[in-house]
């Protein structure tokens, strides 16, 4: 037995070693990568060409080195990045034109696709045009391409257009045959968010204030929609879509181009020719042999010098789940936003004021406080703060807020949700069933507690519940002080209540509509500042390596849009089940146990994750597997 386990001793040491070897290759030719890369060129006449492929986001996440080794690199574009590159290009006499590559967006949330929106618009009064192709749109991509000088689409695609809503799975029954006991602590009338454990349909106060909160995002993308395209009439394009489809013959794209949501159709090569016409020829291009410049090309081209100096405005980003400690890119981690902003205050005193952008739907209480406090602290020292909200910032979100002297939404930001809850799964009565009991010894109470396996006691979950409520009051408090308003009115609009921004503006809960750039001004104008702003941005840097990956246009193709426009209606189907499956593994986790401010309603505007949607898809589909024996 000894020289056996010698053996497997030996064998694992070996594995590891060529383990490290394979990292070691990989980190030694990703170094000799970056430094022969080439400098990039911008070509003269050039299209600046955005391929929108994946997800718009305030904050990509961050890829570890094992999934870059495995090809598992997020898809998501930073809508800052965007942004840059737009307004550059307008004032930069080398780019001739815009081209927006749609085939794979994958959405960004209302709010981000305005932005966007707003950055084409000041493109075009340049006198520049602005071209989208995709071979098939939906909500989110027609509604960024609403922006373009011409729209083209596939002969064989079409536009579907569905509007915000849709369903979400409830787990009551399939826990109680499980025989799982879930104890929820909560307060508000509609924190919605531990229904799916508890009930088998949304409750009626929570439906009715999600179908306010879907038709106040619906108005406001209709809004856009008119404004951008004001010959489109979108809700007669709905109403009669299967008359408009019967006119010709069930062909979608004809149909699209005769409601005016497109203005051309043309295949991928009909597409390339135009532009070659418009930005000349360049055979070695990687798209469509026109001349052009990416969108990673054209920021590293005209990439500001490092060195800068001057009074600026700092932005902190709190982006994705709130949690407590240090956490990666696109999640909002306490310990690392605390620290990325102390260093950067610290480093330079160059920051007069402070930005807090926020697209986060909440998380962890303690960690949206830290988050807070870090921010005061920074108030404290001078710095006027100033809040963008994203499009979401709810519940922690908001929480992290309230620190700011003022408050900039747009009108489709999801926002309020102020209410707390926990939730904690218990096992008695399943473990009973199999044959299995507990046993032990107290010293108090709560010696051993709380007891997943014997059940919560009758003092733990008093306890519990006594938590939440004071937590609850707590936010009730911090609301009503940094908004000024009455406690009993807070009181009012809070009760877990998730508001579109245009509500929230009215119940004042934010004080003006504009994107990070009103905020940024803001910010400047309460600091003093005068001139052009410089803007720092405060976050955990990208890891070098996987700037690399992303300037090589390293994406999970798996995750691209499908270019059906059907199936792109069940993809956005299996997104939903990706996040049900993210919530039961979450429950199962026990992770509720701690006080959290969440909203679940958010994910009607927020920004998708692709990186999120990975983690949860082997859940999802061992769901999948013994409900139904699928891949057996």
């Amino acid at each position: 037995m000894k020289s056996l386990g010698l053996i497997w001793r030996i064998l694992v040491g070996i594995k590891d070693f060529l383990v490290l070897c394979v990292l070691a290759l990989f980190f030694i030719g990703l170094s000799a990568l970056l430094t022969s890369a080439k400098p990039a060129t911008v070509p003269n006449g050039a299209a600046l060409v955005l391929a929108m492929d994946g997800a718009l986001v305030d904050q990509a996440s961050e890829t570890s080195p094992f999934d870059a080794a495995a090809g598992n690199v997020a898809a998501e574009i930073q809508v800052r990045d965007v942004v840059h590159a737009i307004d550059h290009a307008a004032k930069d006499d080398r780019i001739k034109a815009i081209v927006l590559e749609l085939d794979g967006f994958m959405g960004g949330g209302q709010a981000n696709i305005a932005t966007v929106d707003d950055a084409l618009t000041r493109f075009r009064k340049s006198g520049k045009p602005v071209h989208a192709w995709a071979a098939a749109y939906s909500d989110d991509s027609w509604l960024l391409a609403a922006a373009a000088s011409k729209i083209w689409l596939n002969p064989m695609g079409g536009v579907i257009i569905t509007g915000p809503g849709g369903s979400r799975l409830y787990f009551a029954k399939a826990l109680e045959k499980l025989q799982v006991d879930v104890n929820v602590f909560r307060v508000g009338t509609y924190k919605s968010f531990v229904e799916p454990f508890t009930r088998t349909a949304a409750s009626p106060e929570a439906k009715a204030a999600d179908q306010a909160l879907a038709g106040s995002l619906w108005g406001s993308w209709l809004a856009d929609a008119k404004r951008l395209r004001p010959k489109a009439d979108v809700p007669a394009y709905i109403a009669q879509l299967p008359q408009r489809l019967g006119k010709f013959g069930g062909d979608s794209a004809k149909t699209a181009l005769d409601a005016g949501l497109v203005d051309q159709l043309g295949s991928r090569d009909e597409f390339d020719a135009a532009m070659i016409e418009l930005a000349g020829e360049d055979e070695l291009s990687d798209w469509g042999h026109y001349t052009g410049v990416t969108l990673g090309d054209y920021l590293s081209a005209t990439a500001k010098p490092l060195g800068e100096r001057g009074d600026a405005v700092g932005v902190v980003y709190v982006t994705g789940n709130i949690v407590d400690g240090e956490a990666p890119r696109g999640t909002a981690g306490s310990a690392t936003i605390r620290q990325a902003l102390e260093e950067a205050l610290a480093k330079s005193d160059d920051i007069k004021a402070l930005v807090v952008r926020v697209d986060s739907g909440g998380g962890s209480v303690t960690a949206s406080e830290e988050i807070r406090a870090a921010l005061l602290a920074a108030k404290a020292d001078g710095l006027p703060v100033i809040a963008s909200f994203g499009p979401v910032a709810a519940s922690g979100g908001y929480w992290v807020g309230t620190a700011a002297d003022e408050i900039y939404a747009q009108p489709s930001t999801i926002t309020g949700s102020i209410g707390v809850f926990a939730i904690l799964p218990s096992f008695p009565r399943a473990l009973a069933d199999l044959g299995i009991t507990s046993d032990g010894v107290k010293t108090t109470p709560y010696s051993g507690e709380p007891d997943v396996v014997a059940g919560l006691s009758p003092q733990v979950s008093q306890v519990l519940q006594m938590g939440v409520e004071n937590t609850y009051r707590r936010f009730l408090t911090l609301v009503a002080t940094a908004r000024k308003l009455p406690l009993a009115e807070v009181d009012r609009i809070a009760q877990g209540r998730v508001w579109a921004g245009t509500q929230a503006k009215e119940l004042k809960l934010v004080d003006k509509f504009g994107g990070l750039d009103a905020a940024v001004a803001a910010a400047a104008a309460k600091a003093g500042l005068k001139g052009e702003i410089r803007v720092v941005d405060i976050e955990k840097p990208v890891p070098a390596w996987q700037r690399a990956l992303e300037g090589l246009g390293a994406t999970e193709s798996e995750e691209q849009a499908a270019r059906d426009p059907w199936a792109r209606l069940v993809q956005a189907s299996r997104l939903r089940l990706l996040t049900a499956a993210h919530d039961l593994g979450w429950l199962a986790a026990g992770k509720g146990a701690t006080m959290q401010v969440m909203c679940v309603e958010c994910s009607m505007a927020g920004s998708p994750r692709p990186a999120a949607a990975r983690q949860t898809e082997g859940l999802a589909a061992k769901l999948l597997q013994s409900s139904s024996g699928w891949g057996r």
